[in-house]
This record gives structure tokens, C-alpha cells and sequence, in this order.
């Protein structure tokens, strides 16, 4: 039986009991110092015990409960800084500002990814850079081919995705500190060139007649609450 963050990972493994939670990276039950709300994701995860036959996928239906602002929280900042995504006149300055961004926050993954002893980053099999050079060749019209043998375009730019927005926020929360999901939610969506670049292939997804492409554009690159 295990917690799992990333739904595609439970989905594709498909362990015996699986109980999806709607949490941040590293944070399996939802807030720290929250010991009755820790309680009840643990009893929910038990209770798929109660299912005579597996493999079980359940999703767990509350979002985490706001933390309790205290002195680290209020003075969280990102581990490294972005200066507003620029409007990109062409792709290949967005592009080039992706990849700045990846090599900047490259450091601070790897300090979260060896504290924790895993990392959610993978799905794609692909190294960050490639993995963002692939969604901008497809923005630009370069590229219509998934990088990925074993999958097609719409899974392949899905991975990518996945893993670039795990890879951005593991780095995040590299930082010591209390930091909630809004606040990194925040960062990732309004102050990184990342964003700027899902937003856009959204976009150009949306305009797409596949529906297995039309679907990854409207349900999985970018959480409806910053759809822009």
C-alpha cells in the first residue's frame, strides 16, 4: 500500500492499494504539525485494506488545510529568484530563459532529491533540457514526434510537462522552512518562464483536432486555477 503524489506513477506501477493525495512534492499528508488531518489521510490509505481485490487506485477528496502562518513561512522565498518571464518576442528567447532557469534551480534539486532520498522527477526519461527543448520544438512547429519510444506525442509532451513542474517545484522546497502549496504554486505559475511556455502550449493544444492532444491542453499542463 503506499501514498502516492504523482497519480501517473500509481497509475503505471499499480501496486496492490493506492491512496492518490492532492498534496505538494514531499508532503504525502498534506501540513506539517497537523496530526488530526495526518490521522485521517492515514485512515483513508488503511481503509483500502477493506477491498477484497487489488490493484486499488482511490483518490484522497480534501485539499491539504491551509498552514498556520508563522515567522519561516512569512519569509519564504524561492531558493533561487526569476525576474519576470519577459514577453518572448520569439521562441527562442523563451527557450533560452526555460533553460537558464533550469540550470539555475539544477543545484537545489539535487540537494531535495539526495535529502529525501527519491525524487518525482522521471516520468519522461528525458534530461530537463530535452525535456523543455521538446515542448518549445513543438510550439515552434519543429517537432511533431515524441522523444520517447515507448509513447506517443500527447503522453510524451505530458510527461515532459510533469516532469519539468516536479524538477521546478523539488528544487522549491529544497529550502529549509515551513512553505505552503499557495506559495509555491504561486511562484511557479506567475513568476517562472516555465509557466510562460506551458500557458502558451496549452494554447496551441486547444487548437488541436486530436482529442488525445486536445485533452492533454485542457486537463493536464496547467491547474485551472492559473489558466490564463
Amino acid at each position: 500500500m503506499i501514498v502516492a503524489l504523482v497519480r501517473e506513477h500509481a497509475e503505471t506501477l499499480r501496486p496492490p492499494r493506492t491512496l492518490w493525495v492532492p498534496f505538494p512534492l514531499g508532503r504525502p499528508f498534506g501540513v506539517p504539525n497537523n496530526p488530526a488531518f495526518q490521522t485521517k489521510v492515514l485512515k483513508a490509505a488503511l481503509d483500502l485494506f477493506e477491498v477484497p481485490e487489488g490493484p486499488v487506485l482511490a483518490d484522497f477528496p480534501e485539499e491539504a488545510p491551509e498552514e498556520v502562518a508563522d515567522e519561516a513561512m512569512e519569509s519564504w522565498v524561492c531558493p533561487v529568484s526569476f525576474p519576470k518571464p519577459p514577453v518572448p518576442e520569439d521562441r527562442t528567447g523563451l527557450r533560452e530563459a526555460v533553460l537558464a532557469e533550469i540550470g539555475q534551480l539544477q543545484p537545489w534539486y539535487e540537494v531535495g532529491r539526495d535529502r529525501r532520498g527519491r525524487t518525482a522527477v522521471g516520468l519522461s526519461g528525458l534530461a530537463m533540457n530535452d525535456a523543455a527543448r521538446f515542448l518549445d520544438g513543438w510550439l515552434a512547429g519543429e517537432t511533431r514526434e515524441s522523444p520517447i519510444k515507448t509513447v506517443g506525442s500527447a503522453d510524451a509532451l505530458r510527461l515532459s510537462a510533469e516532469d519539468l513542474k516536479a524538477f521546478y517545484m523539488e528544487a522549491a522546497t529544497a529550502r529549509p522552512g515551513v512553505v505552503g502549496q499557495k506559495e509555491l504554486s504561486d511562484w511557479l505559475w506567475q513568476e517562472t518562464s516555465l509557466a510562460e511556455m506551458l500557458q502558451s502550449l496549452r494554447k496551441t493544444l486547444l487548437q488541436e483536432e486530436d482529442p488525445e492532444l486536445f485533452d492533454v491542453g485542457e486537463f493536464m499542463l496547467v491547474p485551472e486555477t492559473y489558466h490564463a
